[in-house]
């Protein structure tokens, strides 16, 4: 009899899947665990040094594209410089995204502009790029939100926003899509020790994203990505819809 993980782990050797936002955190862990189920990754980010460091660190073929998710010209050429590298895209692991918190009165506007720009616009031009890929190899796309698309907390209104827009985007997605055979996931993290926190230029907010982190027993990058290879291994006839994780310390 095969062993289990060796059998489940073949349902993904050799497909593709592009990772948004790979050059720290949640998309560079979801990387790493999906070059380690043997699958092909192209790994898009601003930041192209760390993809370098990324790609030597996977276990498997890595490949790395210059990627600014509030561009959809950047996204269009990323998607189709790994479409003629590996000549198919299976996943789309959408997690780009930016967190500046602070309260609405007196706000920089152009810090909400940013987040719309990255969280909610750049999560779209991805899907709209890739769906036609993605329809030819009935393939999935992941959609890394944040369970701040489920409950809105003071000082977090736009961030929140922008996280609920991609819940709403992703769940009329997925009603289009699923008669093609592309599956949709989105994956609902709570408090997690990355970077995100370090966008926030509010001295209070910050103050309060660290003060919350110390309260609690934090999920680390590692914790989420394990849910990504989870979803892409089901049978056809199933499709994880939404997968919310939170740390077992934090109540909202």
């Amino acid at each position: 009899m095969a062993n289990i993980s060796e059998t489940t782990d073949s349902d993904l050797r050799g497909k593709v899947a592009l990772v948004t936002g790979a050059s720290s955190g949640i998309g560079r862990a979801t990387a790493l665990a999906l070059s380690g189920a043997g699958m092909r990754v192209a790994v898009g980010a601003r930041r192209t040094d760390r993809l370098s460091a990324l790609a030597d660190a996977a276990p498997g073929e890595v490949m790395s594209v210059p990627l600014d998710v509030t561009s959809y010209d950047s996204v269009a050429v990323a998607i189709a410089q790994v479409v003629e590298r590996f000549g198919r895209l299976d996943a789309l692991i959408n997690n780009a995204g930016l967190m500046q918190s602070g309260m609405i009165l007196g706000a920089d506007v152009r810090e909400w502009e940013r987040m719309v720009d990255t969280n909610l616009l750049g999560s779209m031009y991805a899907v709209h790029a890739a769906l036609p890929h993605l329809i030819e190899t009935q393939g999935h796309i992941v959609q890394v939100s944040s369970t701040s698309g489920r409950i809105a907390s003071l000082g977090s209104g736009v961030y929140a926003a922008t996280k609920f827009g991609v819940s709403a985007f992703t769940e009329s997605l997925r009603q289009e899509v699923t008669s093609q055979g592309v599956r949709v996931t989105l994956i609902e993290p709570g408090f997690v020790a990355t970077e995100l926190t370090s966008h926030i230029t509010d001295e209070t907010m910050r103050q309060a994203a660290s003060e919350i982190a110390d309260s609690m027993r934090t999920l680390e990058a590692d914790d989420i990505a394990e849910a990504v290879p989870y979803a892409l291994r089901q049978p056809e006839h199933v499709s994880v819809n939404a997968i919310l994780i939170r740390p077992t310390d934090q109540v909202r």
